[in-house]
């Protein structure tokens, strides 16, 4: 099992920036695909973004395209989720999960791929 602790959630006016981070457990990070997922209020989580194990291929949601950017740092056990022009729909709680399958592609966006799982950490940009 992995453990994921996400951080850096916070409330931003629109337009702002906020940086997620992920520090995961555990000996093998740099074999999983990451993921990011996001739930809004009363909607159902969602696909945010996802990088591969050494980060040469990331994938995201056309909603967050050009503003969202995924990294990784193998050494550090970590991944981060930089959020860029954030407008009020981007608030939700983020998540941070492991595909540790290490598969990455066009299948990456889904949750089902991903079993381990941080609490969250939520974001709230106002208008």
């Amino acid at each position: 099992q992995v453990q994921l602790v996400e951080s850096g959630g916070g409330l931003v006016q629109a337009g702002g920036s906020l940086r997620l981070s992920c520090a995961a457990s555990g000996r093998t990070f740099s074999s999983y695909t990451m993921g990011w997922f996001r739930r809004p209020p009363g909607k159902e989580r969602e696909f945010v973004a996802a990088i591969s194990r050494n980060g040469g291929s990331t994938y995201f949601a056309d909603s967050v395209k050009g503003r969202f950017a995924i990294s990784r740092d193998n050494a550090k056990n970590m991944v981060y989720l930089q959020m860029n022009s954030l407008k009020p729909e981007d608030t939700a709680v983020y998540y941070c999960a492991a595909d540790r399958t290490g598969y990455s592609g066009a299948a990456s966006v889904k949750q089902v791929r991903y079993l381990d799982w941080g609490r969250g950490t939520q974001v709230t940009v106002s208008s």
